[in-house]
This record gives C-alpha cells, structure tokens and sequence, in this order.
C-alpha cells in the first residue's frame, strides 16, 4: 500500500478535540471500539490457527507438501476473510451490524501492521527491540480506539459539532473554529478521523491536509545548544553567548502526596481479581477514576509545559542543537528514573523535530559519546571524570569557572558552525548519515584497570579516601567557537590515549 504523500505546499497534520457525548452516544463509541477489538482478535486468531496446525502437522510426520497452508495476513484478504467469516461465525453473527464497516477496518488494518512489524523484525528488517508475535486484546486493559476512513467526516458550521459515520453528530468539549475556518477556506481537507477514549474522556482527531507556509523565526542566523537535565529542564545558550534557564516544573513531585492518598484509597477497596473471577466494587471504581483524574491532571500540565517551551525554541532561533540521549537506558537509573521521566526528554527531542521541521530550520543531534560537559567552553580541554554531583565546571588549564549545564549547552551551541561545515560532527537529520569514529569520551584511562590484590583490601579496591588520581584533563589545539570548522574535540584519539 502506497504512503500518502500531500500536495506540494501542504502538510499533514492533526487536529484534536475533546467530545461531549450523550450517554447513547457514548455507548455507541465504546460498541465501535469494542469492535475493532473483536476484528483484531478474529484476525491475530485466524493467522496464527495455521501457525500451530502446522506444528502439530509436522510432529505428526506430514510431509512439507501436504502441509496446511499459511494463511496470509495482508489486509485486503483479511477483509475478504472477514466479510466471508462475519455472517456465519457465532461471534459476530448477531451484531455485527450494528456497527460501521470502519470500525472492523480498524482492528483488521492493525493486525495486518502488528503481523509486518513481527515477520520485519524477526527477518532483522526492522530496528529496535526484537518484537513478539501479536497476541489477543483483553477487553479490561485494551485501548478504545476506533478510526474512519470513508463517510460523512465533517465538522458542522456551528463549530461546536461534529459529524462521524453511524454516530451522527456529536457535540464538543471545546470550539472547533480553528479547523472549521481553514475548512471554509479551502486551505484544509479532512482525510480521517479516530476516536479515542483517553485521560477519562472521548477525543476526535482529525487527520487533515493543511496548506501551510513556513513561518520565518525571529532570529534566523542565531543557533542555540540545548542542554536538558533534572534540575533545571532546559539550559539554552545561543551563539551570542547568551545563557536562558528553564525551571523544572516537577509536576509529580508536587502532586505525589495527593497520588498517594489517592493510591491507598484504591488499595482499601475491593478490586478485580482475574485469578477468583472477582469484580470490582463501586466504590472501588468511583476511587480509582479518582486517581485516574490526578494522573490525568498531571500529564496535561506536563504537556502544556514542554509545549510552551518548544514552541518558543522553534519560533526564534534558525539552528537548534540537542543531545542524543539514549533515555530508555537513563530511566534504568533507580534513583533518577522517576524525574527523568517526569521531564519528559524524549518527548522535547520528538515536538523539536517536527516544530522546526515547520518553520523551516535545522535540528541537529549531538553525537551520543560526545563529552559536552566534561570540555571546557573557553579552551576545549576535556577533563577525564567529572561526577554527576559536581555542578560547577572548573577547568584546569585555563582556570575557566563555569556552571556544568551552561558549559555544556555553550558546547552543543558551537557544534552548529561545525556540522554547517559538512563534517558529520552533528547528525543534522536532513543529510545522510557518516560513519564516525570512536570518541575519547568513551575511554578516559591512559591504561585499563588490572585487578591486582593490593594491601588493605581483597581484589586491590580503594576506600574513598584512597582513591588514586585520575589521569590528566586533555588540552585541545584551540577553543571550540562558532568559526571553527575543525573536528569534534577528541574525536580521532587512539594515538591521544597511548
């Protein structure tokens, strides 16, 4: 199936809206959903039935030609499947019509997608972490989504309604004027929709094609290093020299004693119990939407934040330089995990790139081994250790005294002239990759550690008093400015390490 590309000047982008059903409609919504469930079932059970026949088949010494068939799991001959199979089968014989045809679209489209993505990865065509195959939705823990391709999808002109297939018109939580005004004008077209129950309520999302010009920053010639951490979420340092601090606005933590109360509320009440068959009582579900809503309260504010915050970043400046952060592994950091993730790093790296993607400016990523903040802004020397608790950066050789954030980000603002240069240094995410060589960063020992038994403990290990010294900060040629078109600091450094 062919991606959908839009016209030229036009972009794709969603608009999202909180819904205010009835209760009829309401019911309807959760009937949609619970049917694309029902469809993904159906189809994750059709696929994988063949799977273990013919396991069974081959234990049984069937010879590889007579084996059962596989069944393909493409989506247009699951839908051929379906069509055939929903009249008769006891499961969906009797109600199936209640619903729209896009909602068993929905489930069948995702299995298809869930099937690619297991054979993609098990073939190593597909990055990341090794996928299973798909397995069964459960109706108590499955998300309610349901998404419409073809029908009535509008948005009526009073701009408080909407209109879906077999729902019919919904009134909305919140003013539609925005998406009704481009529609009106014909710089908007309507492509989908999916409904979405979520945070305690109904969303629509409006799939559109929007013609949209790029907007022209405040400074376009200035670039700015970014440096993100727990503390202070965001120390920017532009090419000016300028230094801007963003406080962490802790969301969780300010709301963690009324998450608790709310936690042990629920704990005292009587839950489900898939193991006894037991359902839960009222009052636990009155006390468990309770602590839903503070979840809920938490993740808007959070979101409003990191919104407001790479908004602004995309509307001034021309060049933007992040780090590579590799979170998944930060967050298995015991003591740090809970702020870390109460930051929100990924999702800032993930709004930086589409934001500035619109405004028509650069994105660059810091290559992950990158020592920003053991290098020295004023002289480029890299210091060998500098611990996570030491928050002032004092460099050795020129006796520069500097916060360890604000030195960081002045690092990753000068990186901006020197990928401008076409040196790979940054991966700008509008060029191809190059290959990179091993950084320093990556090894701070003139010599690797022996174990040795020493005098005093077993395996040669140090108290803290007796620790050694480390070896000596590494001096650099000259100072990393915007007007250097050199190479990362330390980056081709086998013969600096000998």
């Amino acid at each position: 199936m062919k991606k959908f590309r839009p016209q030229p000047g036009f972009v794709v982008q969603a608009y999202r809206f909180a819904l205010d059903p009835n209760a009829t409609q309401e019911a309807a919504l959760g009937s949609h959903c619970g049917a694309a469930r029902a469809a993904y079932n159906w189809a994750v059970g059709c696929v994988t039935a063949s799977w273990w026949q013919r396991r069974a088949e081959e234990t049984y010494g069937v010879p590889a030609d007579e084996l059962t068939e596989w069944r393909p799991w493409s989506l247009p001959s699951l839908r051929k499947a379906f069509n055939e199979a929903k009249r008769t089968d006891p499961r969906f014989a009797s109600w199936w019509e209640e619903n729209s045809k896009e909602a068993y679209s929905t489930g069948l489209a995702n299995a298809s997608a869930a099937f690619d993505n297991y054979a993609k990865s098990k073939n190593g065509k597909r990055c990341g972490r090794r996928m299973g195959a798909p397995r069964f939705k459960s109706k108590r823990k499955a998300r309610l989504s349901c998404r419409f391709t073809t029908g009535t999808l509008r948005v009526d002109a009073d701009g408080r309604h909407v209109t879906l297939p077999r729902l019919g018109t919904i009134r909305t939580h919140e003013p539609v004027a925005g998406l009704l005004a481009r529609v009106q004008a014909g710089t908007a077209r309507i492509l989908s929709a999916t409904v979405r129950h979520e945070r305690g309520r109904w969303f629509v999302s409006f799939q559109t094609e929007v013609k949209r010009d790029l907007v022209r920053v405040a400074r376009p010639e200035a670039a700015v290093g970014i440096d993100l951490g727990v503390k202070t979420l965001a120390v920017m340092a532009d090419s000016t020299g300028e230094i801007r601090e963003v406080s962490n606005p802790r969301h969780l933590d300010s709301a963690l004693k009324e998450l608790r109360r709310a936690s042990r509320t629920v704990s005292r009440r009587r839950g489900p119990d898939r193991r006894t068959g037991q359902r839960p009582s009222s009052r636990w579900k009155k006390a468990d939407a309770a602590r839903s809503k503070v979840h809920h309260r938490i993740a808007n504010l959070r979101a409003n934040a990191l919104h407001k915050l790479t908004t602004a970043v995309a509307a001034e400046y021309g060049t933007v330089v992040v780090e590579d952060l590799n979170v998944a592994g930060m967050l298995r950091n015991r003591r740090l995990a809970r702020r870390i993730a109460d930051a929100g790093f990924g999702e800032i790296r993930r709004q930086l790139t589409y934001k500035t993607q619109r405004n028509g400016c650069r994105l660059l990523a810091a290559d992950r081994w990158y020592p920003s903040s053991k290098t020295c802004s004023g002289c480029g020397a890299v210091k060998a250790k500098l611990p996570l608790h030491v928050r002032t950066y004092e460099c050795d050789a020129c006796g520069l005294v500097i916060d360890r954030d604000a030195n960081a980000a002045h690092n990753l603002a000068a990186l901006a002239a020197i990928a401008a240069a076409g040196t790979g240094v940054a991966g700008d995410l509008d060029t191809p990759k190059v290959s990179k060589p091993r950084g320093a960063d990556q090894k701070t020992r003139t010599t690797r550690s022996r174990r040795r038994t020493g005098t005093g403990r077993a395996g040669g290990a140090a108290l803290p008093q007796q620790r050694q010294t480390e070896t000596r900060d590494r001096p650099q040629a000259g100072a990393l400015s915007f007007g250097d078109v050199t190479d990362l600091p330390g980056r081709n450094t086998r013969n600096a390490e000998t």
